[in-house]
């Protein structure tokens, strides 16, 4: 700011609300905004200049006191257009833009877009022009004007540059690396990336720069399946985060990403405590990215066979605004409810805008074999394998997310199909681009498909050596329903499928087949069902022989 602009309101200050004054902009000066907020904000508002209800509408944004921010923001806005500053007033009205985005009210948002261009179009050439540059580049971005959204883009770099802002002119690089992204000119558009975070990385930056490039760029590698790279920052986001102070906006925004990069390390535990911490972070202003969270902790809870309180996250993840899927189909699937969780996951795949593509269609494979709809799913495996081939060509890789996907999900319906020639090698080539990723359920995922083709080859010994590591994976992770089907396909001959497994421990403890169904949620048709195929298996003939079947091989412990 080049002038301090005064509340036309203001009236004279006596001397303690003076020191006051003093106190508060000292701790604004060093962005103690916790300090800056308890002090400021017990000051009558009338006493405050149009500059200072700025700084007391950062520090209630800061320590999360989105609402409050917004109203001290737009008196602020009003007291600048009454002193005649149209420069404060427009960057004033583009934070209440973005502040009001954020909280999910685009129609505010939009008017006070308008309000800034008033203000800021016709000012000659200002650091603040950028803003507009900026959601220019954003707009044509968003509907497919890459071209524009360039020229948008470097138009700002240009403006910063002159007016000599580190902080926009970073951003202006985030916002190429977006239009190339988006544009599906993936390496370039990390190289760019790249180039933002080092500024970013490099402490150069102001704290709102720094905390929204960290969130941007993060976002932006995830989308593109850059989980090495997501790594890194996410970790170098949250060492930013722990080193500012506790009142600090962009904590649950850059945590989100944490919990991602978490949840396909494997580090499901640490996880759980992480989503439940942006929960808090982020509500109820942050909806959206809270949503995010929610998921990603059903999911952890659905791999672990927590089914009820997965159950419970993903409609909190629907309420919070975010499809619940492809987690919930597979909730159902494991269910039995084969039927359902298709027809679900094919409207979740109508609706997609290609975000999650990959996803549903690997989890559509899995429900279509499920169902035995061995064309169907040898169709989505081959819509996978395009996203790949066309991944490759963006990315200039042929060892990404997409590619690991696509030869799972080829080898799982060539062996399903008893092409074992086809099999072999997609499934060995996803295993290995899975531990190369350093995302363990879905190696240890592949390693049991794997061992079901060795066993169709002859081949036990490879079968088992591939049962014991999927063990020994799922074990780590905590994934007890997957533990249990690799100890019984260890253990048991005649390869009862997990569902059976459960129904034979169950059996074994005592069990009526009425209470199996209900502790399972399926029909007593369908644990009837189940009984005669275990019977079948490992050649018994009654519930007693099967319980001490079940004993003697492990699967319940003895009875005291």
């Amino acid at each position: 700011m080049t002038e301090r602009i005064s509340h036309p309101r203001q009236t004279s200050v006596g001397p303690e609300s003076r020191q006051a004054l003093e106190r508060a902009r000292e701790a604004v000066s060093r962005e103690a905004w916790g300090d800056a907020y308890q002090v400021m904000h017990g000051i009558d508002p009338d006493l405050l200049d149009a500059d200072d209800l700025v700084a007391l509408a950062d520090a209630a944004w800061w320590t999360s006191r989105v609402d409050e921010s917004v109203a001290v923001r737009t008196k602020a806005y009003s007291a600048y257009v009454d002193g005649g500053a149209s420069r404060q007033a427009g960057h004033c009205a583009w934070m209440l833009f973005y502040e009001h985005r954020q909280a999910g009210r685009n129609a505010a948002a939009a008017g006070w877009l308008h309000r800034a261009r008033q203000r800021l179009g016709g000012e000659p050439e200002c650091v603040e022009q950028c803003y507009l540059a900026w959601a220019d580049s954003e707009e044509a971005q968003n509907r497919s004007a890459f071209g524009e959204a360039m020229d948008h883009a470097r138009r700002m770099a240009g403006i910063a540059q002159r007016c000599g802002s580190a902080d926009l002119l970073a951003l202006s690089t985030e916002a190429e690396a977006g239009v190339l992204l988006a544009e599906g000119r993936v390496a370039e558009g990390i190289d760019r990336l790249d180039d933002a975070m080092c500024a970013v990385a490099a402490g150069e930056l102001s704290a709102f720069f720094t905390g929204w490039i960290f969130c941007l760029g993060l976002q932006q590698c995830m989308a593109c399946a850059e989980l090495d790279r997501a790594v890194e920052w996410t970790e170098a986001a949250m060492a930013w985060c722990a080193a500012m102070p506790e009142e600090n906006n962009f904590r649950g925004l850059c945590r989100v990403h944490r919990v991602e990069v978490l949840e396909l390390r494997g580090f499901w535990s640490q996880a759980a405590v992480e989503a439940a911490l942006t929960c808090k972070e982020l509500l109820p202003y942050e909806a959206q990215a809270a949503a995010e969270a929610v998921y990603l902790e059903g999911e952890i809870q659905r791999r672990r066979g927590d089914t009820a309180a997965a159950g419970r996250s993903y409609a909190r993840a629907r309420e919070l605004g975010r499809d619940p899927q492809p987690g919930l189909a597979l909730l159902l699937l494991a269910q039995g409810r084969s039927d359902a969780s298709e027809a679900a996951l094919r409207v979740a795949i109508a609706a997609d805008g290609g975000r999650h593509r990959g996803r549903l269609f690997a989890a559509q494979v899995e429900i279509l074999l499920a169902l035995g709809r061995l064309d169907e799913a040898r169709a989505v495996a081959d819509e996978l394998a395009a996203v790949a081939r066309e991944w490759q060509l963006r990315r200039e890789s042929d060892r990404t997310w997409p590619h690991a996907t696509a030869a799972w999900a080829g080898g799982a319906v060539a062996f399903a199909d008893h092409d074992l020639r086809r099999a072999f090698p997609l499934l060995h080539r996803a295993l290995a681009l899975w531990l190369d990723l350093g995302v363990p359920y879905e190696a240890a995922q592949t390693r049991m498909t794997l061992a079901a083709a060795d066993r169709a080859a002859g081949d036990d010994e490879s079968a088992r050596l591939e049962l014991r590591a999927a063990h020994a994976a799922f074990e780590a992770l905590g994934a007890v329903p997957d533990v249990r089907r690799a100890a019984a396909l260890l253990r048991l001959p005649g390869e009862l499928t997990g569902r059976e497994v459960e129904v034979l421990r169950l059996v074994a403890g005592g069990r009526t087949n009425r209470a199996v169904a209900a502790e399972l949620t399926i029909s007593e048709h369908t644990v009837a069902r189940h009984l005669n195929n275990i019977f079948a298996k490992i050649d018994v003939s009654s519930r007693a022989a099967a319980t001490a079947y079940a004993y003697t091989h492990g699967l319940v412990a003895p009875r005291a």
